[in-house]
């Protein structure tokens, strides 16, 4: 009921609950039900990125911009223009992405790594956790302002182990 009410809306969404809970599912069906739903739905895990290549993974770079960058590459941002990004496990982005992905957000518009041109992008942010993002703000380990910004709408996902009647389902798909 609260993907099929939040799915319509463009606002940001925060997925939170434990590892293995669906927390993709969830954002694949907010996405499916959305008007975006013909366009890129990208799904990037924060916690699979090597920090050494993160920034040109997620916001793309020119020729030249890097040793050994021989050609300009697309970052997953500008590949969901139109569709939705869904970041998961955020809180294992370095602080100084969270900082670039704050004014992609605020700005709507991507930078990439060697260049001074701004790329403006449209798309849908969804992201998801498995830690208490509250908790790692205070430890300082996630920014504050950036939490604000993606958790304009939350979903808490219960574990499997209290969703018996969806153990089932989840083998359907």
């Amino acid at each position: 009921d609260e993907i099929a009410n939040i799915a319509p809306t463009e606002v940001p969404v925060l997925i939170s609950g434990e590892t293995g809970t669906g927390k993709e599912l969830v954002a694949r069906a907010i996405h499916d039900l959305s008007d975006r739903h013909d366009e890129k739905f990208v799904a990037v895990n924060c916690a699979a990125i090597p920090e050494s290549t993160a920034e040109s993974e997620l916001f793309g770079h020119e020729k030249g911009a890097f040793t050994g960058a021989a050609s300009q590459r697309i970052g997953w941002i500008e590949h969901a223009i139109g569709g939705t990004l869904f970041l998961d496990e955020i809180s294992s982005m370095p602080l100084a992405l969270q900082a670039k992905l704050l004014r992609v957000i605020e700005q709507r518009e991507v930078v990439r790594l060697g260049s001074n041109a701004p790329v403006k992008v449209d798309f849908r942010l969804i992201c998801a956790t498995n830690e208490d993002l509250v908790a790692a703000v205070a430890e300082r380990n996630f920014r504050e302002d950036l939490l604000f910004r993606i958790n304009t709408f939350e979903l808490s996902i219960a574990p499997l182990r209290e969703r018996q009647d969806d153990v089932a389902l989840l083998f359907d798909i």
